[in-house]
């Protein structure tokens, strides 16, 4: 999406390619329309190395703030880089309720931290999150939570030097300032796959456990009360 802001025509893009976001706001995936742009006279007399665009959700109407970076200023003409810093990220989600409480007010922070684009707090909340769902799973925690872990890299078919720094952070029992630093793409493989961690260790048995139970109770009050023998 090439982005020139005009003085006479305002913001224009190529061919009016729409582009679409997560808003978050609403969390839909929609389109995203300009709505507001600096004064073409004022940012050509300063020559801001940053210029904030406000578009519009078409799906809920909000307005959602977009960092670009300036390639180059013309005459009449501001030209924009491509890439652009979302100021506001869409909230993560998660079945918070089937994590222990401890778990789930650290992994609440750390996903705060991320939604921040505050990449290497995220990461310390990691850790402990981390080491916290290993004391709440037990002696055997640890280990369990690493096979998951490496199933999730098969999985995801990650060579070990890029999953080197992730195995560091949810692991690594070292001193915090010896974490990895993080950048945008680390942490977002960071962020899913201790999310499937949560879920194969917590998630999935909570709602396994949940589900057996209803059958069960269902199958006692159609037999009136009483406990089938299969």
């Amino acid at each position: 999406m090439a982005i020139t802001i005009e003085r006479n025509r305002g913001i224009i893009r190529e061919a009016e390619e729409q582009f679409g976001l997560e808003c978050p706001y609403c969390g839909v995936y929609a389109h995203m329309s300009p709505q507001s742009i600096p004064e073409f006279e004022n940012l050509s007399k300063i020559k801001p190395k940053h210029i904030g665009l406000v578009f519009q959700c078409d799906a809920c109407n909000a307005p959602v703030f977009l960092r670009f970076a300036v390639k180059q200023f013309n005459d009449d003409s501001i030209e924009l880089y491509r890439n652009f810093i979302e100021l506001e990220r869409p909230k993560e989600r998660f079945q918070f309720s089937y994590l222990p409480k401890h778990t789930e007010l650290l992994f609440r922070e750390a996903l705060s931290c991320y939604s921040s684009n505050n990449f290497n707090a995220f990461a310390s909340m990691c850790r402990r999150a981390a080491l916290s769902s290993f004391s709440a799973l037990g002696d055997s925690g640890k280990l369990r939570a690493f096979d998951e872990v490496m199933v999730a890299q098969d999985i995801a078919e990650i060579d070990d030097d890029s999953f080197e720094p992730i195995k560091k952070v949810i692991f690594d029992t070292g001193e915090e300032e010896n974490l990895p630093l993080l950048n945008r793409a680390q942490a977002g493989v960071l962020l899913e796959i201790l999310k499937d961690m949560f879920y194969q260790c917590f998630v999935r048995r909570g709602k396994l456990s949940r589900a057996i139970k209803v059958r069960r109770f269902f199958v006692q009050e159609s037999n009136g009360g009483l406990k089938t023998s299969a």
